[in-house]
């Protein structure tokens, strides 16, 4: 199934690092190289931003019909960190097989 910008998707792994968790739910806010890469921002239920990540297709999927999010507590808000398109390629993650 494609992803689009402003497309909810749900978090396939954990990224401990950010706080998040399988199963977060974040709004895609910009697409990479044709749905290969997306910018997803992660946001507590009150609005407030936990993390803008980039992540690689099978880190996230789309939402499926009939599913319900679940509530936990962040103890701390992390912050956030974007990546300029341009960044999204010299990150740790090497995408290059990818592409």
């Amino acid at each position: 199934m494609t992803i689009n910008e402003f497309d909810k998707v749900v978090l396939a792994e954990n990224i401990a690092e950010l706080g998040l968790e399988t199963g977060d739910v974040g709004t895609v806010v910009m697409t990479h190289h044709n749905g290969k890469g997306f910018e997803v921002e992660f946001i507590t239920l009150d609005g407030e931003t936990v993390a803008v990540e980039t992540l690689l297709r099978h880190q996230v999927r789309p939402i499926r019909k009939g599913e319900i999010a679940h509530v936990r507590e962040i103890h701390s808000i992390i912050g956030y960190i974007i990546f300029s398109p341009s960044e999204f390629f010299k990150r740790s993650i090497n995408i290059s097989h990818w592409l």
